[in-house]
């Protein structure tokens, strides 16, 4: 319910039994006419909770005695713009109060539209709070006395003296009814709030409300409804443009980013913005993600990404998790940073699928959470996990056609190996900078294969991770390779990483990248074998080879030292001076 007569112009009053004139009934709060003149048009609500009440001589004077107040000074005149008023008080929707237990039926308060009557010299008074600076939605109860439910309170005149700055004073009006020419009706349902504002104050610091109330096709309607915006984001925005403070926490912060963006408040969207990153944890990055990508905002989203980079497992194992969208599923899935096995990144699909079937009411079949995972599906690199993990998880699944299965198994199996529909290339889950090294000044042909690996023996001055081989193409026009590649630790014959793969050349000198299934650590000082068997035509190979190769990373303020050495044994013919491996490619951590 809400009172057409415009609130800067009047006020709310409390009306006690114990305070009727002669004639009423006690069973019911009066209805009584005042004539409230203020300065500029307007009386503001006493903020104090417990005014002192009017003296029956107060009372007169309302009715047309004189004008005296018990415990208060005298107010001063001002322009009466309204003229006289019959106010009614009835209970606001958004401030509920309890009425005074009588012997006859309950005094039911209730604000009617008001009724001009004739201009004379009456008292200004004011009752309860009809415009605080506190949100609306506050529910009070009154004291039970009889006595105190009618309440008359002085208004607050030349309030604009105790502000000493601009920033005061707007801050003073800052959801408050004095001088407020608009009303926003925010949000929906029961949850409706009606807020007061100023044209002006919103024009000055939104662009969206300079057109709303001055552009071409300004409204002029003094309520605004506004189903869309929560009522504490509005009040939230409010108080910035009124005041420059920031009013934000974890439940309100979306929101508030939301509204700010609605009116264009760049400022408080960089508030909003810089909250969220400062909060910003592995339990929660998903859901941030999420809203990141809704808004707009690269930047959160990208610090939302590293974040799942660094600290996977936990990201995934937060219940957020399985709340995203497909889009943002898929963002992530197509990282190569991503710190975790694939046969658990699989597992969290799954998952995933799971939610996502009950929320789009489907039972839970593989089909369905096949259909639900879409193009997601597709970026599970089942290349990249061992038989036994694909055996005993998505060979058995039923998400995968048997035609994914089987051509997989085959993939593990034989060789040359036949062509998948899923990504093979690995994922390198560490934090330092990759980097590559190359350790031939000059690229000849033509470089022959029998079955022989070409290897080269290697070692580095710093803990590094080696990722893959940088390999030489075909002469002869774009081609497909099968490869194997191989580091063995020299001393103990050991190998520590391999892959079974191929890679495809265009004919041209360049070198291409084979990577490993997982980065395999290098230690300083430590003798490693870098090994590669290819199965294809002659390709070109490298000359004018250096024994030792730097490689300088100045963000980090370090130099790496890679020494190349002859690898005694069947290699090949590749040697330091010429043959293939060319390159190496690595990865320096942030932390050795």
């Amino acid at each position: 319910m809400r009172c057409c007569a415009c609130l800067s112009q009047q006020q709310t009053l409390q009306c006690s039994p114990s305070k009727m004139a002669a004639g009423e009934s006690n069973s019911r709060a009066p209805c009584l006419n005042f004539t409230i003149p203020g300065p500029l048009g307007n009386a503001q609500p006493s903020n104090n909770a417990h005014s002192s009440p009017a003296t029956n001589e107060g009372l007169a004077g309302a009715t047309g005695g004189a004008p005296r107040t018990a415990g208060h000074s005298n107010p001063q005149p001002g322009p009466d713009r309204s003229g006289g008023a019959d106010v009614r008080v009835e209970a606001s929707p958004n401030r509920q109060h309890t009425t005074p237990q009588s012997a006859g039926p309950s005094a039911t308060a209730t604000r009617a539209p008001t009724a001009v009557g004739a201009p004379g010299a009456a008292t200004n008074m004011t009752a309860s709070t009809a415009a605080s600076a506190e949100p609306p939605n506050i529910s009070s109860s009154l004291p039970s006395s009889p006595a105190s439910a009618l309440v008359y309170r002085e208004p607050v005149y030349n309030w604009q003296a105790t502000k000493n700055t601009v920033k005061e004073r707007f801050a003073f009006l800052f959801n408050n009814e004095v001088l407020s020419d608009v009303h926003f009706l925010v949000g929906k349902g029961m949850g409706v709030q009606r807020i007061p504002a100023h044209r002006f104050a919103l024009a000055v610091g939104s662009a969206v409300f300079d057109a709303m109330f001055n552009g071409g096709m300004a409204t002029t309607s003094t309520e605004i409804e506004l189903p869309d915006v929560e009522p504490a984001a509005f009040l939230a925005l409010l108080k910035f443009l009124y005041s420059d403070e920031v009013q934000i926490g974890p439940e309100t912060v979306m929101t508030t980013l939301y509204t700010a963006k609605k009116y264009a408040v760049p400022a408080l969207e960089a508030h909003c913005v810089d909250f969220l990153k400062k909060n910003l944890r592995a339990d929660n990055a998903f859901m941030l993600l999420t809203q990141a990508r809704l808004f707009d905002e690269p930047q959160l989203a990208s610090l939302c990404l590293e974040n799942i980079d660094k600290n996977t497992v936990d990201a995934l194992a937060a219940e957020g998790f399985t709340d995203i969208d497909l889009d943002t599923l898929v963002a992530v899935l197509e990282r190569d940073t991503l710190g975790l096995r694939e046969v658990r990144l699989f597992g969290a699909a799954v998952r995933w699928a799971e939610a996502e079937t009950q929320r789009q009411q489907y039972q839970p079949t593989p089909e369905n959470k096949r259909k639900v995972l879409g193009k997601a599906l597709a970026l599970i690199r089942f290349p990249l996990m061992t038989i036994e993990e694909f055996a005993a998880g998505p060979a058995q699944s039923g998400i995968l056609s048997d035609r994914e299965v089987v051509s997989l198994f085959l993939h593990f199996t034989v060789n040359p190996k036949p062509h998948v529909e899923f990504i093979d290339r690995p994922r390198c889950c560490l934090r330092g900078k990759e980097c590559s090294i190359t350790r031939f000044g000059q690229v000849e042909s033509r470089w022959g294969y029998s079955g022989t690996s070409d290897r080269i023996r290697f070692s580095v001055n710093r803990r590094i991770f080696v990722v893959g081989f940088g390999l030489y193409g075909s002469i002869h026009g774009p081609t497909d390779y099968q490869v194997n590649i191989q580091i063995i630790h020299t001393d103990s014959n050991t190998v520590l990483g391999q892959n079974d793969t191929g890679f495809s050349c265009d004919g041209s000198s360049n070198t291409f990248r084979v990577m490993f299934k997982e980065p395999v650590e290098i230690l300083p000082s430590v003798n490693y074998i870098a090994c590669a068997t290819l199965k294809g035509p002659d390709s070109h190979y490298g000359t004018k080879g250096m024994r030792k190769v730097t490689h300088e990373a100045p963000a980090i303020g370090t130099k790496t030292y890679f020494t190349f050495c002859y690898a005694a044994g069947n290699n090949n013919g590749t040697s330091v001076e010429d043959g293939q491996i060319p390159e190496d490619t690595g990865n320096q951590p942030l932390k050795c």
